[in-house]
């Protein structure tokens, strides 16, 4: 397995997607073990004296007010790790476990949550063998940090709880051993470093992010040839006119979009003559929505980066001024604006995406395209149904789109009383991302059959490859057949990025956090 360094404080998005979309291992660079071995000195000190310090001699959340005693440290610790393990629902995947294991490393590498090096070495070790541990998807309202779901990841550091290993589960005992690996007995505080923190929902918005970015580029590919389907004029895309405007992603999808059908023939064809004076919006506005999309998403990885990197448990060590000191780092507030924002930008890349379909199935609207994009109308029903489905997919993503950030709830006998329940907003972008990639896969669907109907006159080059791709595995639809696994197809072409593998760059790669 591929190793990558990381340097806490300063690593990238572009790293931490290749972690997830890659499997890489990860080790932290050598500048951040001096801050980590001060900050467990520190701990070790406070954990020996007569002080109360919250998280390390004493108890937690509305138990704080408790003094443990030092040779009670570690079962303390054990205990808060085992009693907060009340996950329930679907195992996170495991590339999105590998994203959770990293982001701790980073949170720890920052050298203010005073564990030993031993415990960062061992979730290291766990990412460099593979073993993963089980994180149940649900239990965490995204304040005092993602407590049942990291739980369930630190269980597996003592032994316990459920991991995988070589594509096998075990026992956490069995899946350390099996990689050659030994549990550990935590020291003071390091449970309570584990378990606190955004790492979960900082994952589950990061794994939305990277999805979304790639959906956007799959979106100006797929309305550049909806464009063409339906004879649609490129004037609006003029360079000038969104530079009038100023907004760098708009800018950036109408280039896009330019390059995309540089050439076609199509295009050519009904420049003069053409008695439309205007598309409709969701051809004509692509870069203004769009384009808003892709800015919304890089204002969103501009927050989960800081994320990423940061510090998120509590008490935090401050080894400059020699103080242990309790704060509110683990409100994932941020995620959950974050995650709101990335669920806007994907039902709005889906809405109008569907209303291009729309637009190709509707022969008062196609410019001559036949009904439903069937060469035998009336015995054959076409892209009709497939319509609707886009219609649903888009109305039940609208539906996820409301905001999770206004909600809260107070828990832990209102000790923590307002929460951010940014683990369950970041959790529904797989979903939502899922039905966009269905979206989008029919409007390929469509659109390419809709160039089709053009012949003898093509489409630009880059356009003709991607339905050369798409015709790979998808034929031509000449009459009805079983329609389910056509539409299977194009969502996993346009998941995994393969109808954007054909296309030179043309400015798409810059579509990216």
């Amino acid at each position: 397995m591929s190793e990558i360094i990381l340097t806490p404080g300063e690593t990238t998005l572009d790293q931490l997607e290749r972690v997830w979309r890659e499997g890489l291992s990860v080790r932290l660079a050598d500048s951040a073990w001096p801050g980590i071995d001060a900050a467990a000195a520190r701990i070790a000190k406070a954990a020996n004296g007569t002080v109360p310090v919250y998280g390390v001699n004493t108890g937690f959340g509305k138990l704080a007010s408790i003094k443990i005693k030092p040779e009670d440290t570690a079962t303390l610790q054990r205990n808060l790790i085992l009693s907060h393990c009340c996950g329930v629902g679907e195992p996170v995947e495991e590339e999105t476990v590998r994203l959770i294991l990293t982001l701790k490393l980073l949170s720890l590498g920052r050298g203010a949550s005073g564990v030993r090096p031993e415990v960062v070495r061992l979730i290291e070790d766990m990412l460099a063998k593979g073993v993963l541990p089980v994180i149940p998807s649900q239990g965490s309202v995204g304040a005092s940090g993602d407590l049942a779901p990291l739980a369930h990841m630190a269980a597996v550091m003592l032994g316990e709880a459920r991991a995988t290993y070589k594509g096998k589960e075990y026992s956490g005992a069995e899946a350390l051993a099996a990689a050659g690996l030994k549990p550990i007995v935590l020291a003071a505080k390091e449970g309570l470093a584990l378990i606190n923190g955004t790492q979960v929902s900082t994952a589950f918005a990061l794994a939305g992010l990277f999805t979304a970015f790639r959906m956007a580029r799959n979106a100006l590919v797929s309305s550049s040839l909806s464009t063409d389907a339906i004879m649609g004029s490129t004037a609006p895309f003029f360079d000038e006119i969104h530079q009038l405007r100023g907004h760098r992603g708009q800018i950036l999808a109408a280039r896009v979009i330019r390059d995309l059908m540089d050439g076609s023939e199509i295009r050519e064809s009904h420049r003069e003559g053409d008695t439309r004076v205007q598309d409709p919006y969701c051809i004509r506005c692509q870069p203004q929505v769009t384009g808003a999309a892709i800015d919304v998403l890089t204002q969103a990885a501009r927050t989960l980066e800081i994320e990423a990197n940061a510090a998120t448990d509590n008490p935090l060590v401050l080894t400059d001024v020699d103080q242990i000191v309790s704060g509110g780092n683990f409100h994932a507030e941020p995620v959950a604006f974050a995650a709101d924002m990335i669920a806007l930008a994907i039902a709005e890349i889906g809405a109008i995406s569907q209303r291009r379909i729309a637009l190709m199935v509707d022969p008062a609207l196609s410019h001559d395209l036949p009904p439903f994009l069937t060469p035998d109308p009336g015995l054959n029903s076409g892209l009709m149904i497939a319509e609707v489905t886009s219609a649903a997919l888009m109305s039940e993503n609208k539906h996820l789109a409301n905001p999770c950030s206004t909600d809260s709830t107070p828990t832990s006998a209102n000790q923590e009383d307002h929460v951010s329940m940014a683990a369950h907003g970041a959790r529904r972008l797989k979903r939502m991302n899922q039905n966009l990639a269905h979206i989008i896969g029919i409007e390929v669907l469509c659109a390419a059959a809709g160039v089709e109907f053009r012949a003898p006159l093509k489409t630009s080059k880059p356009l003709q490859d991607v339905i050369a791709r798409l015709r790979k595995d998808v034929s031509a639809l000449d009459q009805d057949r079983y329609m389910a696994p056509d539409l299977a197809t194009c969502a996993t072409l346009v998941a995994s990025g393969a109808l954007l593998d054909v296309i030179p760059e043309a400015h798409i790669e810059e579509v990216a956090p």
